[in-house]
């Protein structure tokens, strides 16, 4: 099993560590895109194992669903389509007999159609919370059974997991489900390795613990097909941590599943957000710190699971891309206010993180 940590500090959560198992059983799961951080690949050949740079993604809903959680799933990939400028991601959702979805809320979530897989390979998220037991009839578990055999992977989305135990699609893998019906969980699959997780990647499944386990899922999703610095921007649209340190008002964005407990790297990602324009040394970032700057790369690299410079230049790059296509602004402009040392440097990086050159992103969104 590979135990693997990303980055932190989000509203409510607190400090976890998630595991990720990708090569058992030979099986692999792959999202759209090669993974790498802005440095390079992250070696994880199963991960990188991938096909396309678009993902589409089939949702069964389930009634009494809570709303955030159906969210939870959607809104992260939707963001990171329109940070992308393109659409990276696309999405199908079904109901069990193809009728809108009655959420806990009273706000009824449209679908397609009705769930009826035949040799879909896409993968395939389930989402439930309240009184799943009554929605997963005997013809429900057929289908998720059959589909199962060519899906490159299923997702059991909070209750979710209940329903893939119940049609045995979880049987020998690791897996976890909301804290509350942890315990039960465990009882009534006894051959089901429980794993007290935000969420749990093993294989080709997939389970979470509740709506922001969720989020944190998808975000780190995007991270492995997309890298860090779109995740860290998508992830900047939806959660700030809000922290008193010497009297200022700290927000730190988040993504996946630790919390910023150390004060030492709250200090030094404050500092990146507020020297954009003019980055500071490794050496100065950890003198205002209080520490060395090899201290201050390791506890990024344990707390944020990069090294500061990635998170820097991601932090950077984004602030870049937002300029390009919010602004007329020209390129040795933009580059003056991100901290590049000249246009064709701030071009090269641009196109190196990107795939694409500052003025193709301005064509290709001109075009649309």
């Amino acid at each position: 099993m590979k135990t693997s940590r990303f980055i932190s500090s989000g509203m409510f959560l607190s400090l976890f560590v998630f595991t990720i198992t990708n090569r058992k059983r030979g099986e692999c799961f792959s999202f759209s895109a090669p993974f790498y951080t802005l440095a390079e690949a992250e070696g994880d050949d199963c991960v990188a194992d991938v096909f396309s740079r678009e993902q589409h993604f089939d949702i069964l809903v389930l009634p009494e669903i809570n709303l955030i959680l159906a969210a939870s799933v959607i809104e992260p990939l939707r963001a990171a389509n329109r940070i992308a400028g393109r659409e990276l991601y696309r999405w199908t959702l079904f109901s069990p007999e193809g009728q809108p979805i009655n959420t806990k809320a009273g706000i009824p979530i449209p679908v397609s159609r009705a769930f009826r897989p035949g040799r879909e390979s896409d993968p395939l998220f389930v989402l439930a919370s309240y009184n799943w037991k009554r929605h997963a009839t005997r013809e429900l578990k057929f289908q998720l059974s059959q589909t199962a055999r060519h899906r490159t992977l299923i997702a059991g989305i909070e209750a979710g997991s209940f329903i893939l135990a119940e049609t045995s699609l979880l049987d020998g893998f690791s897996a976890t489900t909301h804290w509350e019906d942890f315990e039960d969980f465990s009882t009534a699959y006894p051959q089901v390795n429980m794993i007290r997780e935000r969420f749990v990647i093993d294989g080709k499944r997939i389970t979470t613990g509740g709506s922001l386990p969720t989020l944190d899922l998808m975000l780190e999703l995007i991270r492995r097909a997309h890298g860090y610095s779109l995740a860290l921007e998508v992830s900047r649209l939806f959660i700030y941590e809000q922290e008193r340190i010497r009297g200022d008002l700290l927000q730190v964005p988040a993504i996946g599943n630790m919390r910023i407990v150390d004060t030492r790297v709250q200090t030094a990602v404050k500092l990146m957000e507020e020297t954009v324009e003019a980055p500071l040394s490794l050496a100065r970032l950890a003198k205002r710190a209080g520490i060395s700057a090899r201290h201050l790369q390791d506890l990024f690299r344990d707390i944020m699971g990069v090294a500061p410079r990635e998170h820097y230049l991601a932090l950077r790059l984004n602030a870049a891309r937002r300029k390009v296509i919010e602004t007329r602004a020209t390129f040795a402009d933009i580059a003056a206010a991100t901290g590049f040392n000249s246009a064709s440097a701030f071009s090269r990086s641009y196109r190196a993180h990107y795939r694409e050159s500052p003025s193709d992103t301005r064509r290709r969104l001109k075009a649309t």
